[in-house]
């Protein structure tokens, strides 16, 4: 994220607050959204990683391999599978393609990831990380099919707003901050999660069967 460590610590905390409010209100509401609504939380304590990374000065630390794993195989991943877990029946078939892309992805970045050295650097007010990716065009493309994808293919409004939210979010880093794309990125993706709060309100209450 920009700034500091302080920025990305109090941003942390209260994503990962709302995080925590996602879960509580799907657990009454929803059940079947809850790896998605669980989403905050993991950007939340994303945030909260860089702090430290931020503390350290950058380098190839615990940390930074931490949050370039969050960053690069779990995220592609977790996005299609909550998605596909929340979205009404009638949208499962069309998110096959973006769940695909997920897989396909994040395996090929837990192989760069096993096989690379990550590494961060403190860029002015930004974080920036150098990590070898082959293909790397490519990989960003089943990335961003994956996870903006398959909100904007969810069925779901809400979803489809965060969708919105975190396009055009990526569109803006990627103008601004090539080279920190990656932590700025998901710094507003982040941010844009809270949306997930709105979306859960909306939904009403699972009644428990009577106990006769």
């Amino acid at each position: 994220m920009c700034w500091s460590a302080t920025a990305d610590l109090v941003a942390g905390s209260a994503i990962t607050a709302v995080g925590v409010a996602c879960v509580v209100r799907a657990a009454r509401t929803r059940r079947g959204a809850l790896p998605l609504a669980a989403l905050p939380l993991l950007l939340g304590a994303h945030q909260i990683i860089e702090a430290l990374i931020w503390n350290d000065g950058g380098g190839s630390g615990p940390a930074t391999v931490a949050w370039a794993v969050i960053a690069l195989p779990l995220l592609p991943l977790w996005v299609p599978v909550g998605v596909l877990c929340a979205a009404p029946r009638h949208a499962r078939r069309r998110l096959v393609l973006p769940l695909a892309s997920g897989v396909v992805t994040s395996a090929a970045l837990a192989h760069t990831l096993a096989t690379s050295t990550v590494t961060a650097e403190v860029r002015g007010h930004t974080m920036g990380y150098a990590i070898g990716l082959p293909h790397a065009a490519w990989l960003l493309a089943g990335y961003l099919l994956a996870t903006i994808g398959s909100l904007l293919l969810s069925g779901e409004a809400g979803l489809v707003l965060l969708g919105v939210l975190a396009g055009i979010g990526a569109a803006v880093c990627a103008a601004l901050w090539r080279w920190e794309f990656i932590s700025t990125w998901c710094a507003c993706a982040a941010v844009c999660s809270v949306v997930l709060y709105g979306w859960l309100r909306g939904a009403t209450p699972t009644r428990r069967p009577a106990v006769s």
